[in-house]
């Protein structure tokens, strides 16, 4: 063979070898880099944006605000049932133990979620319970205006929640024993209420019978924003008036408040109200003790005591 073949020879050889590496290297490439660094965010958000549209659309119904720990689990799975979830109230020793819904207000004629009939504000959990069915003792529900959302700045001073005084001791039926046994309240007087964001406890200042008529001088309904003190101290006051017994709790303007209200008499149209007050720091829901008092309840106990 000729000098110049085994050039040609040797050359080919090498172009032959060096396409056999390439390919090979192409071949055995790790896979994950097969995929462009710049589509990877795509994927990921695409998936996401998935999965979050096959859900419920709870959240923008809701109204969804970010709170320093997020919603609770409980929260999630009850919003899934009902985007009106508000939280949870259980008090101990009745059978209070029940989700309570925020009032949807006025519903148009038409929405299917809410069976494709109208209501009136404050109205449609009369009569509906957890799955929108109509049930006549209906559920536990907060008042359409009330804020009792996840930023705690922003939630109402005073929260209403509604329910039948059902004569089976469901619903608020079995609270009743706060004004049949003025001795109760010693043995529960505390309220435990789950926003969806947080658990609370508050401490019972004061139950009172009061008119439910929308001429009434008292209209406590009404009086969910107590932003300023002369709203607060009319509303305490009113119920330092008008109460069944003394806690002797000491309730202050600053004071997140939680009312209870259910039916007394159909004849007169009255209410049974339970008014609460959130604990401050330094009192506990285990101890009755803790709790701050009124000066002149502290007088009056000291007198007794002496």
């Amino acid at each position: 063979m000729s000098k110049t073949a085994k050039i040609i020879l040797t050359c080919a050889v090498f172009l032959i070898a060096v396409g056999l590496g390439i390919i090979l290297f192409l071949l055995n490439k790790p896979e994950e880099q097969d995929i462009p660094v710049s589509t990877v965010p795509t994927t990921a958000t695409t998936t996401i944006t998935t999965e979050i549209s096959t859900e419920p659309t709870t959240v923008p119904s809701y109204d969804y605000v970010p709170s320093e720990n997020g919603m609770t689990e409980k929260a999630k799975i009850l919003l899934k049932q009902n985007k009106d979830i508000a939280g949870w109230i259980k008090i101990e020793g009745t059978n209070v133990d029940y989700p309570f819904f925020k009032d949807p207000g006025e519903i148009p004629e038409g929405v299917s979620y809410y069976g494709g009939e109208s209501y009136g504000v404050n109205d449609f959990y009369l009569h509906h319970d957890s799955n929108r069915n109509y049930e006549f003792a209906g559920s536990l529900f907060m008042d359409y205006r009330d804020d009792f959302g996840g930023v705690e700045d922003l939630q109402s001073e005073n929260i209403v929640i509604y329910g039948h005084n059902m004569a089976n001791n469901t619903m608020f039926g079995s609270i009743r024993r706060y004004r049949q046994d003025y001795s109760f309240f010693e043995k529960s007087p505390f309220i435990q209420i789950s926003s969806n964001y947080k658990d609370y406890d508050y401490v019972i200042c004061g139950c009172i019978i009061t008119s439910g008529n929308w001429y009434a001088d008292f209209t406590y309904w009404n009086l969910e924003e107590l932003d300023t003190k002369e709203d607060f101290d009319y509303y305490i006051d009113n119920i330092r008036a008008k109460q069944l017994f003394d806690t002797g709790v000491d309730v202050e303007y600053g004071d997140k408040l939680l009312t209870l209200s259910t039916c007394y008499a159909n004849e007169d149209n009255s209410r049974f109200i339970i008014v609460a007050r959130r604990l401050r720091k330094g009192e506990s829901a285990e101890d009755l003790s803790t709790i701050e008092r009124t000066e002149e309840y502290k007088k009056a106990h000291k007198s007794a005591d002496n």
